[in-house]
């Protein structure tokens, strides 16, 4: 007599050890099958089998994946796929309570009642399951298993202040995605666990976060059915969900189901809700904590006696009644829909003439939807699928390899978002659960290989768009390395990036980390935390170079700031004297007094050396000792001015320097212009751009004016720009233009050498010196107080120089035969007879400008009476200074301003060109000012006049003996 076969129902709240039991219980014998609800844990249990025994005595058997070596002793599949005629010594089945799920319930009541092992049967799921399998399965032996944690419920959180290790359940995928992406931009990134999912993306995605590469898991509901995952806390997003038919609300069993997944083996766990989802109440609370929920009261039922004599037979069997009172048939499953649908059609009738036909039509049916397609659509894939294998005989037809292979190849491509490619992924679910059936296609191990091979690389693209779209990986693999205590490896390349463990966190600008933008909030501190750790070996490193670089690898900008090559490293500020600045060293924090003295201490060496530089010829005139008096008041206030002085604002201590003094300034390179007075090495590029920020630095000001490219002798003369920066910048502003002042006094010195009083044209001297056209020259002469006046006439014509004259041919041939030329021979040309002359071109007209000095006065003489006429003047008699105002007008035919005689030492300018002819005779000295007639001068008309500034002297008798006394008589006469 056969030993009794035990049956024994393991029943338990989650986290109990029940599928760790029934694998233990499982590999104690020699054989053994085991029926998981979802092809994920399937996988996962098949993982551990294989760890304890090895792969080849493992089958692995799914509605899409088979591995059945050749040696099978244990058998792990979905509940589906579960062998029932192999006759195993054990046989488990997993979450028999979904005996009760209107889908699928059907099928693990059909395990219920028909599964069993030779030896040994175990039925694992809730407690609430005890009634219905008391009264089902005969002789069961029921075993309770307690939670090993304690649940608790901590109500409603914001997924803000979610904290780590949380998993917040969604119930759909729109949903899911939601969350993954608000999480990623609050905590840096989550992994993603759904059903749909193939096992290889999933087992990568859970690889995330259990490894700590993310502390957040947003998952379906899948994560209650046996995943065993390191969570502490379960929140749910919603509390109902889409059942493929309505939206319902979760029963309080599904939830604990979900919850459950929380505090694993001894560790407590919590559980509560996010977002919208409403707080529980305290039953349902109760309930959870507990584990007490109503127990199961109808079990979902198909009848498993199919009649495949026809369709129609077939239809009704599977729509048989059940008389017992645990049961209830189950409603038309997608397989029986499917059923239906083709059954209608009658190219599919035509070709049902035997059982076996009309049961390959129900194994077609059978291919689940997994693109969750239309209904017409799947049908017509059925349809199409069940007339290739029905072929020419029964049954014994075949997909063609070719409609397969095209089939295949337009779902083989990875590339696309994360939507695309889980279509493509079911896509190939439907041709892999084809492959696995048995003579659907030739060659089923290449068919089989292929369609894996294209799942997998669907699988790694999509698990690699779910991690770049909802995983900040930088700040997953720091917050890793933090956890651990581990010291970070940070690099810096040349262009000043920052690298901590291969991860890109921003760059190194100088001694200041700028840190990514990208991170979010949550991500930044973590990412500055880890980067600072880690570049603090590197910024006592780069101290130590930038303090041992030279000079030429630092400058400063025009706005006073400090840079060594690019990079930022400090800035000016304001010193005891404008040049004396001081420095401000840009240095973060965390590196260290040490880093940020050194950095400080190099760039105040270096602007000092800068300023010691181009300021030399300044600070050497304020060190000179021999410089005393006024000369030494001078030189001070040269040294405020950094080295350019207007001569207009110092004229009265310029007329009080005498001619030692100007000597003794001279020797420092001052030079006393007719505009400025400046040191001309000061004007150099360099030092203009130091005294401009120096300057600007000493005056407070918080936009410094920027010094003019070099080279430019005119720059525009802006009216908003102050004078005194232009000034500064080496520049004196004149009309439209401003001129360089050094080239302003080379133009003084040609203009000193004009008749400014009766006009005088622009040379191309004048034209070169400025760079300017005719008309920019007369707008700058106009800015200098000088009056052009443009007029036109004809433009003279180069005198053609006279031809040489030509040997006539005759002389020519002659000399060349080295004879002598004949007498009648003309040795010279005939010039040949001028042209006719054509008509008289218009003359080429030329523009011109006269330029007469014309200062501006500088005060309005009172009105007064004729002045009474001076007696004569004797000979001799020295001549009465103040008669007339001295200022504002020429003195020798050249404005003067301000500037006293002798100024510049003899031999520095040309003497200008005395008129010659007409000079006066007998020491007379025509006053060139014009008569005083009523107090006022006359104008001056283009004649020739005499102007006396006293009455003539008596004419002396011409000497008769003198021949040039004689003719400069009649001269006069005439």
């Amino acid at each position: 007599m056969d030993a009794p076969r035990r049956v024994t129902a393991v029943l338990g709240p989650t986290n109990t050890g029940k599928t760790h039991h029934a694998i233990e219980r499982m590999l104690a014998h020699r054989t053994g099958v085991i029926g998981l609800p979802l092809r994920l844990l399937a996988r996962e249990v098949y993982d551990r089998i294989v760890a304890r025994v090895g792969p080849s005595v493992v089958a692995l058997v799914t509605g899409e994946e088979r591995i059945v070596p050749e040696r099978t002793q244990y058998w792990v599949c979905t509940v589906e796929a579960m062998p029932l005629e192999i006759g195993a010594d054990f046989v488990a089945v997993d979450e028999i309570q979904l005996c009760a799920d209107a889908d699928r319930g059907h099928v693990f009541t059909d395990r219920l009642l028909r599964a069993r092992g030779l030896n040994e049967t175990l039925f694992l799921g809730s407690d609430t399951m005890r009634g219905a399998i008391a009264a089902l399965v005969p002789h069961v032996t029921f075993v309770k298993r307690g939670r090993f944690s304690t649940l608790a419920y901590t109500g409603s959180k914001k997924i803000s202040r979610m904290p780590p290790r949380s998993a917040i359940v969604g119930f759909s995928v729109e949903n899911v995605y939601a969350i993954a992406e608000l999480i990623r931009r609050q905590k840096g990134g989550c992994a993603v666990v759904m059903g749909a999912l193939s096992p290889r993306t999933r087992n990568a995605q859970v690889a995330l976060y259990q490894n700590g590469d993310v502390d957040f898991l947003v998952a379906t509901d899948a994560i209650g059915m046996g995943l065993n995952l390191d969570i502490k806390h379960a929140a749910f997003s919603a509390t109902s969900k889409f059942d493929g038919r309505r939206m319902r609300a979760l029963f309080p069993q599904e939830l604990a189901q979900i919850a459950g997944r929380a505090g694993r083996h001894t560790e407590d766990g919590t559980f509560g809700v996010t977002g919208e989802a409403r707080p529980f109440d305290e039953d349902l609370v109760e309930a959870i904590e507990t584990h007490r929920f109503a127990p199961v009261k109808k079990l979902h039922w198909r009848n498993e006696s199919m009649d495949f004599g026809t369709a129609d037979r077939l239809i009704r069997s599977l729509e048989a009644p059940t008389s017992n009172d645990w049961l209830t048939r189950a409603r038309d499953a997608d397989d029986v829909l499917a059923l239906k649908a083709l059954a209608a059609l009658p190219d599919v009738q035509d070709r049902l003439t035997e059982p076996k036909r009309v049961q390959l039509l129900w194994d077609v049916c059978r291919i689940p939807d997994f693109r969750s397609s239309s209904g017409a659509e799947h049908t017509t894939l059925l349809t199409r699928i069940f007339e290739f294998l029905v072929g020419r005989g029964l049954g014994g037809g075949r997909i063609p390899a070719d409609w397969l292979a095209a089939a295949i190849s337009r779902i083989d491509k990875t590339e696309g978002d994360i939507d695309t490619l889980s279509r493509r992924l079911a896509h190939i679910r439907t041709w892999t659960y084809v492959t696995q059936r048995k003579n659907w296609v030739e060659d089923e191990t290449h068919w089989r290989d292929e369609t894996r091979a294209v799942e997998d690389r669907l699988s790694d693209a999509l698990h690699a768009a779910l991690t770049q779209r909802f995983v900040d990986r930088r700040t997953s693999v720091l917050l890793r390395r933090l956890k651990q205590k581990e010291v970070l490896v940070a690099e810096v390349n040349d262009k000043g990036e920052v690298t901590v463990e291969g991860e890109f966190a921003g760059r190194l600008e100088g001694f200041r980390f700028r840190q990514d933008a990208s991170a979010t909030e949550d991500a930044a501190r973590t990412l500055a935390q880890a980067a600072i750790q880690a570049l603090r070996p590197e910024f006592h490193l780069r101290a130590d170079r930038f303090y041992n670089a030279p000079d030429t690898e630092l400058d400063f900008t025009e706005q006073g700031g400090l840079m060594w090559g690019s990079s930022a490293v400090g800035k000016l500020v304001k010193g005891a004297e404008p040049a004396k600045p001081q420095v401000e060293a840009f240095v973060d924090d965390e590196a260290g007094s040490e880093v940020i003295d050194k950095v400080r201490r190099r760039l105040q060496h270096f602007i000092d050396r800068k300023v010691a530089a181009q300021f030399e010829p300044l600070l050497a005139m304020g060190r000179d000792e021999a410089l005393t008096g006024l000369a030494r008041g001078f030189a001070f206030r040269l040294s405020e001015a950094m080295g350019v002085l207007p001569r207009e604002a110092v004229a009265s201590e310029v007329k009080e320097l005498d001619q030692e003094a100007r000597a003794a300034l001279r020797k420092h390179g001052v030079r006393f212009g007719q505009f400025t007075i400046f040191l001309p090495l000061l004007l150099k590029p360099a030092a203009t751009r130091l005294r401009l920020v120096l300057w600007s630095l000493w005056n407070g000001l918080q936009e410094f004016p920027e010094s003019p490219p070099p080279g430019l002798v005119t720059i525009p003369n802006v009216a908003e720009v102050p004078k005194q920066h232009y000034t500064l910048a080496g520049y004196h502003p004149a009309g439209t233009r401003a001129i360089r002042i050094d080239m302003l006094e080379r133009l003084a010195d040609i203009l000193r050498q004009k008749d400014s009083r009766a006009g005088f044209e622009a040379t191309p001297d004048m034209l070169s010196i400025t760079g300017m056209t005719l008309d920019q020259f007369a707008d700058l002469m106009a800015g200098l107080g000088y009056k052009g006046e443009k007029a036109e006439r004809p433009k003279a014509k180069a005198v053609e120089a006279p031809k040489a004259p030509e040997i006539s041919a005759e002389a020519a041939a002659a000399i060349a035969a080295g004879q002598p030329i004949p007498e009648e021979v003309s040795i010279l040309a005939r010039p040949a007879e001028p042209e006719p002359e054509a008509e008289a071109a218009a003359p080429e007209i030329e523009v011109f400008y006269t330029f007469t000095w014309t200062p501006k006065p500088r005060f309005q003489r009172p009105e007064r009476s004729a002045r009474p006429e001076r007696k004569p003047q004797a000979e001799g008699e020295a001549r009465p200074q103040g008669d007339r105002p001295q200022a504002d007008r020429p003195q020798r035919d050249r404005p003067q301003g301000d500037r006293p005689q002798g100024d510049r030492p003899k031999g520095d300018r040309p003497k200008p060109d005395r008129p010659k002819g007409d000079r006066p005779k007998d020491g007379q000295r025509p006053d060139r000012k014009g008569d005083y007639k009523g107090g006022k001068p006359q104008q001056r008309d283009d004649r020739q006049k005499s102007f006396e500034a006293r009455p003539p002297r008596p004419e002396k008798p011409i000497d008769p003996d003198n021949p040039f006394a004689v003719l400069l008589a009649l001269k006069s006469k005439v």
